[in-house]
């Protein structure tokens, strides 16, 4: 496996590297060994998916907070989405920045986000499925979210979202936790 340190801290691209022949390829997409030999979490509790009809539909931003916060390793197994992480972590020397890339069922890429950073995206194709494996598992009381608009932080995204959960269309403006 190949991981590409993002600017944010903690958090990688994760690309499988491709045996080839006259079948296809192969390619590890996940080694406990290999990501705890990192320093990175390992620990895997629940793998989610989520289907998303129509090209954009954003989902998130969403985190837990500790001690229920969540690594994630998210990839799209279908279509393609603008996938964006954003650091909330105080002690954390890229504290309030975000970094985003678009991840496909083509480029077979995945995204390390480490407890403590917000996870969102928006599809950028009709029927796209994404892949979730997470650290812990969901503790409803302790889910948040930021609004995907909030000054706070001028996060980009490549257009404006078709649709929106009220949820996350509700979340107020940023207050950090203490």
């Amino acid at each position: 496996m190949k991981f590409t340190p993002l600017p944010i801290a903690g958090a990688f691209v994760v690309e499988g590297v491709a045996h080839e022949d006259e079948r296809g390829f192969f390619a590890r997409t996940w080694c406990k060994k290999t990501f705890a030999e990192r320093g990175l979490d390992a620990t895997l509790d629940q793998t989610s998916i989520s289907y998303n009809h129509l090209r954009g539909t954003l989902r998130g931003l969403h985190y837990q907070l500790a001690p229920y916060a969540e690594t994630k390793l998210v990839r799209c197994t279908q279509g393609a989405i603008y996938d964006l992480l954003l650091d909330l972590r105080p002690d954390s020397p890229s504290y309030t920045q975000w970094h985003a890339e678009e991840l496909s069922a083509a480029n077979h890429r995945a995204l390390y986000i480490p407890k403590g950073c917000a996870h969102g995206f928006l599809t950028l194709a009709d029927g796209s499925e994404v892949l979730y494996q997470i650290s812990g598992t969901y503790h409803p009381e302790s889910a948040r979210g930021v609004h995907w608009q909030d000054p706070t932080f001028a996060l980009s995204w490549p257009f404006d979202p078709v649709v929106i959960h009220p949820r996350d269309q509700g979340y107020p403006a940023w207050q950090p936790h203490g």
